[in-house]
C-alpha cells in the first residue's frame, strides 16, 4: 500500500514538472493563429517593412487609465498585442512603454499625467454605466511616438479601427521627415510678415498684443527648431517700414487689411492706412502662407477679427514645413479646365457647399502625399510627379495640352481620371410651373480627353447608369413618408466588386452617383499589350438613360422590357506601355495669348533675320514617342464620388477607402492600400431569394420542435429495443435453469 501511494505522488510530481517546463517553453516558443478573414490582429507587410528598416531608436509611449469601462478596456489590450507584434517584427530600435495615468493621487501617476500633457495628450470624457446609472469620467487615452527629435502624437485613441494604419503611417512619416531634413541644402525660411501699423488699430479690432507677436512667434519657431534638427531660420518683416517688405507681402499674397480714417470714442483721429499679417514658410521655389489673423463674418455682429490660437499655429507651421520640404511623394492635381477645386474654396464665392467641396479628399490625400496644383494653360506638367488627377474637367483641351498629358503618360507616369459625360447647368433666376425653380440642364461634354482615351482603348459612354439596386431616400412625413429609390445612385454590392484586385478585397460595397459606363476596346488593348482590369460594375437590374437627361426621381421609372436590364462596367484600370497619341504627328503648337506678343518679340525676330538664320531649317526629332514606358490609367465615369457628401472626413467609409486605395495602387503602394482597408467594418449581409428566406424561416420555426420529436422517437425506440433485449436475455436464462 505504501508503494502505491509513493508511486502516485511521484507521478504527480513528474506531471507538475512537465507542466511547468511546458509553460516556460511556451513563453519563448509560441505561435499565434489569426482566424479573422482580414487578418485584423496580424501586422501587414507594410508595417513589417516600416518597422524593420528603422536605423535610429523609436520609442512609443502609451498613456492609458487603468480599469477603463467597456469598450475602452479592449483598446489598451489590443494596443499591447499590436505593439508586441511591432516589437517582434522590428529590430532593436523599436521600444514601447505603457504609463499608468489613473486618478490615484500618488507621485508616480501625477508625473505620468504631466508627461502625457507635455506631449499634447489631454484627458477626454467617456461614458460609464455602473449599477444602472450613467456616469461620466475623464481618462487619458493617447500615445506619443518619439523618433530622434521628432514627435508624432495621437492625443485620443477611442477605437481600434485603423490603429495599425495610423501607427505605420506615423512611422513612415517620421522616417521620411528625418531623411528630408538631413538632406536639406539650406534652412527652411519662416518669415513673419506683420505691419507695425496694425498695432494702432488692433485694439479697435479686439486684438491686443500685436507689438509682442514677433517675439512670441519667434519662440514658437525656436521650439520647433529643436524638433527639426535646427533647420529653421526665422525673420520678421514690417511692410509699414520697408517698401521691399511690402513687395514681399504682396508677392506671397499675405492677408491685407485696409481701413479708412476714423475717430475713436475719445475723439482721437486714426489715419487711413493698411497692414499685412501672415506667416510664410519657404524652401527653394516653394512656399505656403498661413493666416495670423482670422476674419470671421457673423450675420448680426458683422466682421470679427481674432488672432490664430498659438497651439494651432504651432501645429500648422510644423505641418506646412513638411509640405514645403516634400516629405511625402508628390502627385499632381489639374487645377484648371473647370475641374473641381480641391481646396474646397471657390476663388469667387468662397467656401463651397458639401455637395461641391473636395476638402475631405484634400485632407486625406495630404496625409499621404504632397499635392501639387497643375495649370496646363499657363504652364506644363512639372517633373517629378508620379500621378496626375483629373477630376471633372469641363473646358476643352487644346492639342498642345493633350500632348503634355500624352507625354506625361509616355514617361511611365499615371493618370487618375474622374470623368463626367455631362455638365449640369442650373438656370439662374428662372422659374417653371407653379413658381418652382426650373430643373437643371444636362449638356453633353466633349473636352478632347475623349479622343486621347479612345486611342488608348478606353471610352466613357454618353449616358447615365440607373439601377434598381440603388440608394433609398427617406421621405418626410409631409410627403407621405416611406422610401424613394434614387436610381442614379447605384449601390454596388460585394459580388460586383473585383476581388482579384488585392486592394479591393476588403471593400464590400460602394455608392456611385451620376455615373456613366466605361467601355474598352479589347482589340486596341491586345494590339498594344495593355491589360485592363474591371474594378466593379452595376447590378443585373441596371439600365442606361440616354438622349435627354432628366434625373428628377419623380420622372424615372424602370423599363418594362427585361432585355434592357444588364450589368454595366463602371470603372477600369488599364496597365502597360501605352501607344503615343502624337506618334508620327507634328508637335502641336502652343497657343500664345495675343497680349504676350510684345514689340520685344518682333525685335528679336528682326535680329534673327539680320543674322541670316533660316529657322525653318531647324527641326526637332524623336520628341513624339510611339510607345511609352509601362504606366497606369484609372478611369471612372463620374467626379461626384470625390465630394464631401460621399467621402467622409476620417476616411473610414468604403467610398473614401476605395479612392485612396486606387491612388495608392497607381503609386505602387499596394501594401499600404491593403493595410488601410483590412479593418473595414462595412460587412453587408449576402442577398438571398424570397424562397431561401421562406425556407430558413420555416426551418427556424418548425425545425427545432421537429428535431425534438425525432430525438424523442429515437430514444423511445432505443428504450424499447433495450427492453426487448433484456427480456430476451432473461427468457434464455430461465430456459437453461429448467
Amino acid at each position: 500500500m505504501k508503494k502505491v501511494t509513493t508511486g502516485r505522488y511521484s507521478r504527480f510530481f513528474i506531471y507538475l514538472v512537465v507542466v511547468v517546463l511546458l509553460n516556460l517553453a511556451g513563453i519563448t516558443l509560441f505561435f499565434r493563429a489569426d482566424l479573422t478573414s482580414g487578418k485584423v490582429y496580424s501586422l501587414s507587410d507594410a508595417s513589417r517593412k516600416a518597422v524593420s528598416t528603422l536605423s535610429d531608436p523609436l520609442t512609443v509611449k502609451v498613456f492609458f487609465n487603468s480599469n477603463l469601462p467597456a469598450p475602452y478596456n479592449n483598446i489598451e489590450r489590443y494596443l499591447h498585442d499590436l505593439l508586441e507584434e511591432y516589437a517582434v517584427a522590428g529590430n532593436r530600435f523599436f521600444n514601447y512603454r505603457f504609463y499608468n495615468v489613473s486618478g490615484e493621487e500618488n507621485e508616480k501617476s501625477g508625473g505620468n499625467r504631466e508627461l502625457a500633457e507635455s506631449y499634447g495628450i489631454q484627458p477626454v470624457q467617456i461614458q460609464n454605466i455602473e449599477q444602472d446609472e450613467v456616469k461620466f469620467q475623464t481618462a487619458y487615452m493617447g500615445m506619443a511616438l518619439i523618433h530622434g527629435d521628432i514627435v508624432e502624437t495621437m492625443p485620443t485613441i477611442t477605437s481600434t479601427d485603423g490603429l495599425e494604419y495610423r501607427i505605420t503611417s506615423a512611422i513612415r512619416k517620421m522616417n521620411n521627415k528625418i531623411s528630408a531634413l538631413l538632406n536639406l541644402k539650406e534652412n527652411v525660411s519662416v518669415k513673419l510678415i506683420l505691419s507695425s501699423s496694425l498695432g494702432v488699430v488692433g485694439p479697435y479690432m479686439n486684438i491686443t498684443g500685436i507689438p509682442e507677436l514677433p517675439s512670441e512667434i519667434e519662440s514658437i519657431v525656436n521650439k520647433l527648431n529643436g524638433k527639426n534638427y535646427g533647420k529653421l531660420s526665422f525673420s520678421s518683416l514690417d511692410p509699414s517700414k520697408s517698401d521691399r517688405d511690402k513687395q514681399d507681402a504682396q508677392r506671397y499674397k499675405v492677408l491685407r487689411l485696409n481701413w479708412d480714417e476714423f475717430r475713436d470714442r475719445r475723439g482721437n483721429t486714426i489715419p487711413a492706412d493698411q497692414g499685412y499679417a501672415g506667416i510664410v514658410i519657404e524652401y527653394g521655389d516653394k512656399f505656403e502662407t498661413l493666416d495670423l489673423i482670422e476674419v470671421i463674418s457673423l450675420p448680426i455682429f458683422g466682421t470679427q477679427y481674432r488672432l490664430t490660437d498659438f497651439a494651432e499655429l504651432e501645429k500648422a507651421i510644423d505641418k506646412t514645413i513638411e509640405n514645403v520640404i516634400n516629405i511625402n511623394e508628390e502627385i499632381g492635381y489639374l487645377a484648371d479646365h473647370g475641374t473641381l477645386p480641391i481646396e474646397g474654396m471657390s476663388p469667387l464665392s468662397g467656401p463651397l457647399p458639401q455637395t461641391e467641396s473636395l476638402s475631405n479628399l484634400n485632407r486625406l490625400l495630404s496625409e499621404e502625399y504632397s499635392i501639387r496644383r497643375v495649370n496646363l494653360k499657363n504652364g506644363g506638367i512639372p517633373e517629378g510627379l508620379s500621378t496626375l488627377i483629373i477630376a471633372g474637367a469641363k473646358e476643352n483641351f487644346t492639342d498642345y495640352e493633350l500632348y503634355q498629358i500624352d507625354r506625361f503618360l509616355m514617361k511611365g507616369n499615371n493618370l487618375a481620371i474622374f470623368m463626367d459625360s455631362f455638365n449640369e447647368v442650373r438656370p439662374q433666376g428662372r422659374y417653371g410651373m407653379m413658381g418652382g425653380s426650373q430643373r437643371p440642364l444636362w449638356m453633353p461634354l466633349n473636352t478632347g480627353l475623349e479622343k486621347l482615351l479612345d486611342h488608348y482603348g478606353l471610352s466613357v459612354g454618353k449616358s447615365i447608369i440607373l439601377d434598381e439596386n440603388s440608394f433609398k431616400q427617406r421621405m418626410p412625413q409631409q410627403f407621405g413618408g416611406g422610401e424613394r429609390s434614387i436610381y442614379f445612385a447605384p449601390v454596388i454590392r460585394n459580388e460586383m466588386i473585383n476581388k482579384d484586385a488585392s486592394y479591393l478585397k476588403n471593400i464590400k460595397g460602394l455608392v456611385m452617383l451620376k455615373s456613366s459606363p466605361i467601355e474598352i476596346n479589347e482589340q486596341t488593348l491586345k494590339d498594344n499589350g495593355l491589360r485592363a482590369t474591371k474594378l466593379f460594375s452595376s447590378s443585373d437590374r441596371s439600365w442606361e438613360m440616354t438622349g435627354r437627361i432628366n434625373l428628377d426621381p419623380m420622372f424615372i421609372t424602370p423599363p418594362q422590357n427585361d432585355e434592357k436590364f444588364g450589368s454595366i462596367p463602371m470603372a477600369y484600370i488599364v496597365e502597360g506601355p501605352f501607344p503615343g497619341y502624337f506618334a508620327d504627328k507634328p508637335i502641336p503648337e502652343k497657343k500664345v495669348p495675343v497680349e504676350t506678343n510684345t514689340g520685344g518679340d518682333k525685335k528679336d525676330e528682326k535680329n534673327i533675320k539680320e543674322q541670316g538664320l533660316d529657322m525653318s531649317s531647324i527641326r526637332s526629332k524623336d520628341i513624339t514617342i510611339k510607345k511609352g514606358k509601362p504606366a497606369k490609367i484609372f478611369l471612372v465615369g463620374t467626379s461626384e464620388i470625390l465630394k464631401d457628401n460621399i467621402i467622409d472626413e476620417e476616411g473610414k467609409t468604403p467610398n473614401a477607402q476605395f479612392v485612396m486605395n486606387v491612388i495608392d495602387y497607381l503609386n505602387n503602394r499596394e501594401d499600404i492600400a491593403i493595410m488601410r482597408s483590412k479593418t473595414q467594418r462595412f460587412n453587408p449581409l449576402r442577398e438571398t431569394t424570397p424562397a431561401a428566406r421562406a425556407a430558413i424561416k420555416t426551418v427556424n420555426i418548425a425545425g427545432l420542435p421537429l428535431l425534438v420529436v425525432i430525438a424523442g422517437i429515437i430514444v423511445w425506440f432505443r428504450r424499447a429495443s433495450r427492453k426487448r433485449m433484456i427480456r430476451k436475455m432473461f427468457s434464455k436464462q430461465s430456459q437453461k435453469e429448467y
